[in-house]
């Protein structure tokens, strides 16, 4: 009799033991395909992201340049590092700026008008370009225009387009913002704005 309780005590630890087992196998398995759903997220975020900064113009004035055989074309490690700070800055009266029109340098990084000379930013994750940022600070510069992201500063400058911009989805700030924040740092401290002559 006793032999029947312990080999049904047996059985019942064996059971026990392979369900314990199985549900540990099961959470392990669960938590993986977590994590490489949360990868697989994260690369289709950031692929959007640089779907968006490409067709939004970003490179267009973010990015240094050099001429090639069709053209300017962008200096691939430089990429949206915004206006070299080795760069001369030349400063010019033009009357055509006197008369409302503006100027923009042969790469499109720096431009010129009745607001002044303004700077195209560093948008790379460096710390001297969008590398200390908040998610929440990149919303509000480019849905509100206000430099760095911060309240109490001043606006950003022509010809940084951001009203073009303040009707973008959550999801499309964020994708942009993650794109950003995953793409080579380029230490490059853009000059400050030059106010007008």
């Amino acid at each position: 009799m006793n032999s029947k309780y312990l080999y049904v005590a047996g059985a019942l630890a064996m059971m026990l033991w392979a369900l314990t087992f199985s549900s540990c196998k099961e959470t392990q398995h669960s938590q993986t395909t977590e994590v490489v759903k949360t990868e697989i997220d994260q690369e289709a975020i950031i692929k959007r992201g640089e779907y968006l900064v490409t067709i939004m113009g970003c490179n267009d004035c973010h990015s240094p340049k050099r001429m090639g055989p069709n053209g300017p074309e962008i200096i691939p490690e430089l990429m949206l590092s915004g206006y070299p700070a080795d760069r001369e800055i030349v400063q010019f009266q033009d009357e055509l700026i006197g008369q409302g029109f503006a100027l923009l340098n042969p790469d499109l990084t720096a431009g010129i008008g009745p607001w002044g000379t303004s700077f195209a930013g560093n948008l790379t994750p460096h710390e001297t370009g969008i590398g200390n940022w908040t998610e929440e600070q990149f919303k509000k510069a480019l849905m509100e225009g206000k430099y760095k992201g911060m309240d109490g500063g001043r606006m950003l400058l022509p010809p940084m387009p951001w009203v073009n911009y303040k009707d973008m989805t959550d999801e499309d700030l964020k994708a942009v913002f993650g794109y950003l924040k995953s793409i080579a740092p380029v230490n490059n401290i853009v000059p400050p704005p030059i106010p007008p002559q």
